[in-house]
């Protein structure tokens, strides 16, 4: 199997990580806090934070090849669960705006801190790239 790094230039340069990582149909999308090109997490909320995340998410995404509804699992870890809920419309709007209504498996998961201080959001996910699957299981 072949093993591809992703790391986008409009993300910030990576120092001992890797944005992504394509291994034959399937790319492993590190986990994206709101971080800008500059490596600032964006000011703003919840949902302005989930906007950057999920951004950088989908550009490492596309650099592999891939696009929004080749993603089958995301996970997303946050510091404000409650806060996270609270937001909950506004960030689903958010969500179809960039990636459509086609969802993947998904996780939420409370933490009580993520690796800047600042960041309230982090968000990881695995896309396949290969042929698709019909309802029935057979291959398109």
């Amino acid at each position: 199997m072949t093993r591809q790094i992703i790391n986008p230039e409009t993300l910030i340069a990576p120092s001992g990580f890797a944005h992504g990582v394509r291994a034959g149909e399937f790319v492993y999308l590190g986990g994206q806090t709101a971080m800008d090109r500059t490596g600032a997490i964006v000011p703003g909320g919840i949902v302005e934070q989930f906007a950057q995340a999920f951004s950088n998410v989908l550009v490492t995404l596309e650099a592999a090849g891939g696009k929004p509804e080749d993603l089958v699992d995301v996970t997303i870890y946050l510091t404000d669960v409650d806060d996270y809920q609270a937001n909950g419309r506004e960030i689903g709007r958010r969500w179809r705006e960039m990636a459509g209504t086609e969802y993947p498996a998904m996780a939420g998961i409370g933490v009580t801190r993520l690796w800047q201080k600042e960041a309230m959001i982090e968000i990881q996910g695995v896309a396949h790239l290969g042929e698709a699957v019909t309802a029935d299981g057979d291959r398109d």
